[in-house]
């Protein structure tokens, strides 16, 4: 749950507004706040309502786990629940989230959290991931798809156009990590991939977000062929709980005929 630490409300307020690239005034015309009164926020002179952090909250796009940090720093209680999808509370949408998998079949998907860590995936997509790479290999990812793909030992060697896919990955994590500025565990995360071997050979991308990013071609080689898939990525928002808000879906879709073929056997 590391996140935003040892800051003060205004320099949150600071630090989020530099993120989002906002000056003062555009702040202040957004959130319909005089400039002036932003910046006796920023600096401490004036401290800011429980009210007006979620409003500036809101018009600065902040997550909720960073929403429960700053109105922290101002002294205030956590306005965001947060719950694991093993609490009793969660056990419907456990189970609507399995629902949604098993839709999924005998398509590989799976449900990831803010920092890429598996939290429960469909049929197709363990024996997919079993058909590679054995269960004693696995364990070195500690359950972490992002350091599945990019490490060299783990599904890197059966990927024909890791490069390509993979700069895109990078890409995209690298921009959740400038959305996100607090959160140091996507930030250490980050620093362990760009230790790996070849990481910093990958060519560069974009800075704003492409048709590449949503639908992500992988040539994968398996024992049973090869396999042409594009993943997909969707976000299950919810506006007031933490653990929704970070969950994503990711969908590995056939790209031809023969992959589906392919995908339906091995199911079957």
């Amino acid at each position: 749950m590391a996140t935003t630490t040892g800051r003060t409300a205004g320099e949150i307020l600071k630090r989020w507004r530099t993120a989002r690239r906002m000056s003062q005034l555009d702040l202040s015309v957004a959130a319909g706040v005089s400039q002036r009164h932003l910046s006796y926020l920023e600096t401490g002179r004036s401290t800011p309502s429980r009210e007006m952090i979620i409003h500036l909250a809101i018009e600065l796009d902040v997550p909720l786990r960073e929403r429960n940090t700053w109105l922290k720093a101002a002294g205030y209680a956590d306005v965001y629940t947060e719950y694991g999808l093993d609490e009793p509370v969660m056990s419907q949408l456990r189970h609507i989230l399995e629902t949604l998998l098993a839709a999924h079949e005998p398509f590989p998907a799976y449900i990831v959290d803010r920092a890429w860590n598996l939290v429960i995936s469909n049929q197709a997509a363990t024996t997919l991931t079993g058909m590679l790479i054995p269960p004693e290999a696995a364990s070195k990812f500690r359950g972490n798809i992002l350091r599945l793909f990019m490490h060299p030992d783990g599904l890197r060697p059966h990927i024909d156009n890791w490069r390509a896919a993979a700069a895109t990955l990078l890409h995209r994590v690298e921009r959740e990590r400038r959305e996100r500025p607090g959160d140091t565990d996507l930030l250490e995360l980050l620093g362990e991939i760009r230790s790996y071997p070849d990481i910093d050979q990958l060519p560069h991308q974009l800075e704003s977000p492409a048709v590449s990013d949503l639908l992500v071609p992988i040539h994968l080689q398996t024992p049973a062929g090869e396999m042409r898939l594009l993943t997909t990525i969707a976000t299950i928002g919810a506006p007031y709980d933490i653990t929704l808000e970070e969950l994503r879906l990711e969908t590995l879709l056939p790209a031809d005929h023969e992959t589906e073929v392919m995908l339906r056997q091995i199911a079957g």
